[in-house]
């Protein structure tokens, strides 16, 4: 048995800067086969700072304060999670979630399998250098704890 108060656990936020508060419950209790993050967002700031999919692993994300706007999908059809609601994403289905109000924020991001992300499997959407457009990029975290993006379309590569 594993136990943690969420003031106890370590804050760790993105390389990105996209977010105030991220704390990996998870890995604070041990876990092997279930990631849970809890994250407090400021208006304007997301959970991951852009649109991305995970092809090894199911999210779920609990809203308990505030509203999030969730774009899903190439297309970014948009839903809003309000408190006390949930949503949840299938392995490869493409997905970000920001705090797009004027209020703070609260509530958890919940994976699995697997208690952190296979970085071989992640997948992002961004501007390729090379290509002029969105295309989705591998996505990996380089020695320096930024994040080295590849385009799947040209390889073209780039550190954020």
């Amino acid at each position: 048995m594993e136990k943690v108060a969420i003031d106890d656990v370590e804050t760790r936020n993105s390389p990105l800067g996209v977010h105030s508060l991220r704390k990996p419950v998870s890995s604070a209790l041990g876990t092997e086969h279930f990631a849970m993050n809890y994250f407090e967002l400021e208006p304007g700031e997301s959970f991951s700072g852009g649109l991305h999919t995970h092809h090894d692993q199911e999210e779920v994300f609990y809203v308990m304060e505030g509203a999030v706007e969730f774009d899903v999908g190439m297309e970014r059809e948009t839903t809003v999670v309000e408190a006390g609601e949930l949503i949840r994403f299938a392995p490869g289905e493409y997905q970000t979630g920001w705090n797009r109000g004027d209020e703070p924020v609260s509530g958890w991001a919940l994976g699995a399998p697997g208690a952190q992300h296979d970085w071989d499997e992640l997948e992002s959407v961004v501007d390729c250098r090379e290509c002029g457009e969105e295309t989705p990029h591998a996505t990996r975290i380089n020695e320096e704890g930024r994040f080295e993006m590849t385009c799947n379309d040209c390889g073209t590569s780039f550190t954020m």
